[in-house]
């Protein structure tokens, strides 16, 4: 048994050193490595499973919403990136330029996309003619790339997976229409798809997208109480629209300016996953998103009828996405490695079970087991995994609520931020001032101005003065 808690005991535990417990987890379950490219990632099988099905669940929802996609080139002449200024000082800190195009110097250098709103606006201009072109409803998946500094995988790496949606409108309230619906579909996602809570609201405008009028986003509680920002949607109104000359002649022949919106989200929403349902067994996967639903194990499997009995058993279960462990490891080891995968039901099907007609049925997250007969097996399968995909995000909701804090005075409001990792409550008087003082002495950021307003006081829990917004803060990832 000594080497079957091999897998477990090479995690640390999370209580112990989270970060360290992240990094274990993300190279045991084997969903990527370092690659010999610094500051960038191998996603292997496991971690890009996950992240198709992510992909295939979001843009069958994208396109219940007339979203279509398209695919825009790699690279930003510096002529075009520059057209929009407020855009390119917000990203010049982390672009990566292309000097050369083979053994010849480039006439204008070109970075590689961190984000692709020039490139769409360039478009648009050229093929948005009339208001009957409208609107253009439009996503790609891609890579992007930037420059970070400091990395950590899935979290935050130099190149990375991600949709881009990125749409033009005729009129202003078509525009704030699409920002929030696509908030709201990201929302809905996390929450019913990945069992993770999430907060709806929209940015301050120290920390909203660069060129946006607004931001809005998705901020999640990670189990040592720092948030991520899970998601992201822009009003840009037409500010992109003027610097890049897109126009369109209205029913009335006048020429007007469309009103435009992006939002993204990205294989960083994978590292939401593990710091939320993980534990010090490696991951938990949520049914609805794990790439193996069930794994079936088969107990003795060299003695007479075992395998196929546990052949039967996966066939019976082919309505799930469910393998058959049918190595020459022990048992031992088999459940080890199922539960360092998150795999959220395993089923263990030995002679004894064969005798009385029946498997024993085990839940990742709980460890709780239960026997259930052979000929219902699909059925109680069904149920358990149900059961899992609601617990798991109740769980996680709880606790949400229990690391959700108010404070009403500054010393309240630090001394929370130091001592109960979470989220913070407190009024503000929307004065970036204020705000940069309590990053300066906390650490915290403004996370976001939810949607969900509570008047917790009068005044701002930094300076005293009147308040106008009552604001999540936290550190984050």
């Amino acid at each position: 048994m000594a080497n079957d808690k091999k897998l477990v005991e090479a995690i640390t535990s999370m209580d112990v050193d989270f970060a360290q417990w992240y990094t274990d987890v993300v190279k045991k379950a084997e969903l990527c490595d370092y690659a010999s490219v610094k500051g960038c990632m191998v996603i292997k099988p496991a971690g890009y499973a996950l992240w198709e099905n992510i992909q295939k669940e979001l843009d069958r929802r994208f396109k219940e919403t007339g979203v279509e996609n398209v695919y825009m080139p790699l690279f930003i002449p510096e002529g075009l990136l520059q057209k929009e200024k407020d855009h390119v000082e917000g990203f010049a800190p982390e672009v990566a330029w292309v000097t050369h195009g083979g053994l010849e110097e480039l006439q204008e250098r070109m970075c590689v996309r961190p984000t692709s709103e020039t490139l769409f606006c360039d478009f648009y201009a050229k093929d948005i003619h009339s208001y009957r072109d409208l609107p253009k409803v439009y996503n790609q998946w891609c890579s992007v790339v930037r420059w970070e500094k400091t990395t950590r995988p899935f979290l935050r790496s130099r190149e990375f997976l991600w949709q881009e949606g990125h749409t033009a409108h005729a009129t202003a309230e078509e525009a704030q229409e699409r920002t929030e619906q696509m908030l709201n579909v990201y929302a809905d996602f996390c929450e019913e798809v990945l069992a993770v809570p999430v907060v709806r609201g929209q940015k301050t405008d120290k920390e909203k997208f660069a060129g946006a009028e607004a931001t809005y986003t998705i901020e999640a509680l990670m189990h040592d109480g720092k948030a991520l920002q899970s998601g992201t949607s822009h009003n840009f109104g037409d500010g992109f629209a003027r610097a890049f000359g897109i126009q369109y002649a209205a029913k009335d022949n006048s020429l007007q300016y469309v009103h435009q919106t992006s939002w993204g989200l990205s294989t960083r929403i994978i590292g939401a996953i593990i710091m939320i349902h993980g534990d010090d067994n490696g991951l938990v996967l949520p049914p609805k998103i794990a790439p193996v639903q069930v794994m079936v194990v088969p107990i003795q499997q060299k003695k007479e009828g075992v395998l196929e009995k546990a052949l039967e058993v996966k066939g019976a279960l082919s309505g799930f996405r469910v393998k058959l462990d049918d190595s020459d490891k022990s048992p031992g080891w088999k459940f080890s490695e199922s539960e360092m995968r998150g795999i959220p039901v395993r089923v263990e099907v030995g002679p004894k079970d064969i005798a009385n007609n029946q498997a024993v049925l085990v839940r990742r997250d709980t460890h709780e087991k239960v026997t259930v007969p052979l000929d219902q097996i699909g059925q109680e399968v069904g149920r358990l995994l149900d059961a899992i995909q609601e617990d798991m995000f109740t769980r996680a909701k709880a606790h949400l609520e229990a690391h959700t804090y108010e404070a009403v005075d500054f010393d309240t409001f630090t001394k929370t931020i130091e001592e109960k990792p979470g989220f913070v409550k407190a009024m503000w008087c929307g004065n970036q001032g204020c705000e940069d003082k309590v990053k300066e002495i906390t650490g915290a950021t403004s996370r976001c101005m939810p949607f969900a307003q509570e008047r917790l006081s009068g005044h701002c829990v930094c300076c005293g003065k009147p308040a106008t917004k009552m604001v999540y803060w936290g550190r984050a990832y």
